[in-house]
């Protein structure tokens, strides 16, 4: 997801924070502040419950990375390669592979909204006994919100529609029972689109109302009709791509760019006769350095290009998405982020660039598949 900043590691396993999160936990923490605590303990001084809602933003933040590292923990033990957990204002993505078995795709499922379940239980009865033990009951109010909202969270997740985890469970279910993955997983995705669908529209006609919180509805119902959609197309393509490694599927030979070229004279020199909106950029040595992307290079303002360098706009290499020639396609894909909004791939062999994979091969190998499928099928 763009716009995150590495946090460190769980578990081993990359941690990322998208800029929404700060929002999310200034969003729940106001209205723990304001309203909840004012309400369930009252008289208490503005200090007391802007300490205590910070206090439970905090919490509510760890408890959804709790959701999703048990996720990548219960995908790792079950041989599925995880590449990391991005936080955000609605929750948290886990970047995994495809599971490869119904089993294992089910206990990832439910791994999540079971970690929340037990979170929110413990938070719940930890906050009623603080009360009746000691009495302080700001502290035991908080975890009380902290385990209804965590019981919300797991109950929320096991909706039957993808991306939601219940979405999950029943493509499992359906793949276990059928025996053909990529139906299970179109069918989860378009209930996930009817999904998103509905809470978009309930959200509006919620905040047209004059209900605020309609806005927030709404807005997590794009999220999921976003999401679903992606995954319904991507389900669809797993039939054509399957077994094509990249090499039949890159494009060669393919323009590219030195990086060590003004911004101005690669302008005029190549952008202006480039057939592709990507251009692969080269290092001295011949060697890929990174991805150039000719929308980011218009954005350059003309007093700067003849100063920058194309490397000091292009997407460097360890950013980029990289296969061999005989990767599989498949695999290829799936180790891009989920939420990824184009295809480019760069395929080198040896340290040398042998092509480039974008939007457009993936069409072309659709179109050909699509000629050789028998019709009526």
């Amino acid at each position: 997801m763009k716009n995150s900043l590495p946090m460190g590691r769980v578990f081993g396993i990359p941690l990322r924070m998208h800029w929404t999160v700060p929002l999310l936990v200034w969003l729940f923490g106001y209205s723990l502040g304001s309203r909840t605590l004012p309400a369930s303990v009252p008289d208490r001084s503005g200090t007391v419950y802007g300490v205590a809602a910070a206090a439970g933003a905090v919490l509510l933040l760890g408890s959804l990375l709790a959701h999703e590292a048990a996720h990548a923990v219960t995908a790792r033990k079950k041989g599925i390669p995880v590449q990391g957990i991005t936080l955000w204002a609605l929750g948290g993505v886990t970047e995994m592979g495809r599971p490869r078995a119904a089993r294992a795709a089910f206990l990832v499922a439910v791994s999540g909204p079971a970690a929340s379940l037990v979170v929110g239980a413990a938070a719940f009865g930890a906050g009623v006994g603080l009360d009746a033990l000691t009495g302080w009951s700001v502290p035991a109010a908080v975890l009380v919100w902290l385990g209804w909202i965590n019981a919300v969270l797991g109950v929320f997740n096991l909706l039957p529609a993808a991306p939601l985890d219940g979405g999950r469970v029943v493509q499992a279910l359906m793949w276990w029972r059928t025996g053909d993955q990529d139906r299970a997983e179109q069918a989860a995705a378009r209930s996930g689109q009817f999904l998103g669908a509905a809470m978009i529209a309930v959200g509006w006609l919620t905040l047209l109302q004059g209900t605020p919180g309609g806005a927030w509805l709404a807005l997590i119902g794009l999220f999921v009709f976003f999401v679903a959609g992606m995954e319904h197309r991507r389900a669809g393509l797993a039939p054509a791509l399957r077994g094509v490694p990249a090499a039949e599927a890159m494009s060669s030979p393919v323009e590219t760019c030195p990086d060590w070229l003004t911004v101005d004279r690669c302008v005029q020199d190549v952008a202006l006769h480039a057939r592709h909106a990507v251009l692969p950029v080269l290092d001295f040595d011949g060697r890929p350095s990174g991805l150039l992307h000719l929308a980011r290079l218009a954005k350059v303002p003309p007093a700067q290009r003849e100063e920058l360098r194309v490397r000091d706009v292009a997407v460097p290499l360890e950013r980029c998405a990289t296969c061999a020639p005989d990767d599989l396609l498949p695999d290829v894909l799936e180790r891009m982020a989920p939420a990824a909004a184009s295809i480019h791939v760069l395929v080198t062999d040896a340290g040398t660039l042998a092509g480039i994979i974008t939007e457009r091969d993936i069409a072309r190998l659709l179109q050909r598949y699509a000629l050789r499928r028998p019709a009526g099928r």
